[in-house]
């Protein structure tokens, strides 16, 4: 993993991608990895989107949410991402974010937009959850 993070990847089709050591815990970390080669069209106006799928049973501690075109990587745990996802149904957390900033949802009671999740840019996360 970038950043000086130890990790591994798991092979294995468990539900967890890759773990990680935390030296700030002393910890080991477990992380689930959906990732989007690019933004898609969804939603009624088909505006351009990044979105994912997440298990609401994923045995990982961390989801890392990924944008392969512009090498964006979100770091959220369960609670977070059972807090910040649009939709839950059949199990599955549903969480989007519109790329373009003036897109006007239809419904915007949770967190919409690429720039409203930069606080869990893995930048933005690494030293809350690995270093001092």
């Amino acid at each position: 993993m970038l950043n000086g993070v130890e990790s591994a990847y798991v092979t294995t089709d468990s539900g967890i991608d890759l773990v990680t050591y935390s030296p700030k815990t002393a910890e080991s970390i477990t992380i689930q990895i959906k990732a989007n080669l690019k933004a898609k069209p969804g939603g009624g106006r088909r505006q351009l989107a990044l979105h994912w799928w997440v298990p609401e049973d994923s045995p990982a501690d961390l989801v890392a949410l990924a944008d392969l075109s512009t090498n964006r990587v979100w770091l959220l745990n369960m609670e977070e991402i059972s807090e910040f996802a649009q939709q839950h149904s059949s199990g599955r957390y549903h969480i989007y974010m519109y790329i373009d900033p003036t897109v006007k949802p239809s419904k915007a009671k949770r967190r919409v937009f690429a720039y409203e999740f930069e606080e869990f840019l893995l930048e933005n996360r690494l030293s809350t959850i690995y270093f001092e």
